[in-house]
């Protein structure tokens, strides 16, 4: 992996802007993250694309579904050359340890993050889905966090609040990749995330990778943008 906490988020809909956007940051960005809507339009191509440049990958299509469907998901998400990818750590132990076995056969030092609770899910929209008297939010996060990393899971994907609490929790060990991140000078609109930070706050808290995406992808110059990052990642 890069020595970067930073990873961007292509968030484009389709793979030549997508494509653009990297070659108009060139170095200064070594991971990217591939989610479910570029990578439904461009599929595998698009990823080899950028790992046959050397980039590091991260594919994030937070699998949930049976143990052997998601092992085998994870066997050709492999075969891609991704660095991370997710499932969903609601989707249980025999699921993750599905997952974590195809990583372990392949050999091939990916590392699997477990997805607890989406950076767009707020503690009233929570309950709705869990019903009334449920665990609050930071309980569920927490639950899921221990559950995912027991079941094998390399690290996990949480909103910046949450990070300080699992990092006291888990330890110094397991990768915590924060999305919703959001430069205190960016433009406001955070695409229906509503647990957000700023890098230094993430990083403060204890994150080991930051992802970011329309505050650079939408940014009237998005190398500057990243380069203001990185300064502030630096600080």
């Amino acid at each position: 992996m890069t020595d970067s906490p930073l990873i961007v988020a292509l968030d484009h809909p389709d793979p030549d802007a997508a494509l653009r956007c990297v070659e108009r940051l060139g170095p200064a960005v070594g991971r990217y993250k591939v989610g479910s809507v570029l990578f439904t339009r461009a599929g595998p191509p698009l990823v080899r694309s950028l790992t046959t440049r050397g980039l590091g990958v991260f594919l994030d299509l937070k699998f949930h579904d049976t143990p052997a469907t998601v092992a085998g998901a994870v066997a050709s998400a492999l075969d891609l050359g991704v660095e991370l990818l997710t499932v969903h750590a609601s989707g249980g132990a025999a699921m993750i340890e599905a997952a974590r076995s195809a990583v372990d056969r392949a050999g091939a030092g990916v590392r699997l993050l477990a997805v607890t609770v989406l950076t767009s899910l707020g503690e009233t929209e929570l309950q709705r889905i869990a019903g009334p008297g449920s665990r609050s939010l930071a309980e569920s996060v927490q639950a899921m966090a221990r559950l995912a990393l027991g079941a094998g899971a390399h690290g996990l994907v949480a909103a910046a609040g949450e990070v300080a609490a699992l990092r006291a929790d888990v330890g110094p060990e397991p990768l915590l990749v924060v999305p919703g991140i959001r430069p205190s000078w960016a433009v406001s609109d955070h695409g229906g995330q509503v647990r957000t930070a700023t890098p230094t706050e993430a990083l403060r808290a204890g994150a080991s990778h930051l992802v970011v995406g329309r505050a650079v992808t939408q940014a009237p110059d998005p190398a500057a943008a990243v380069r203001r990052i990185q300064t502030e990642i630096a600080a």
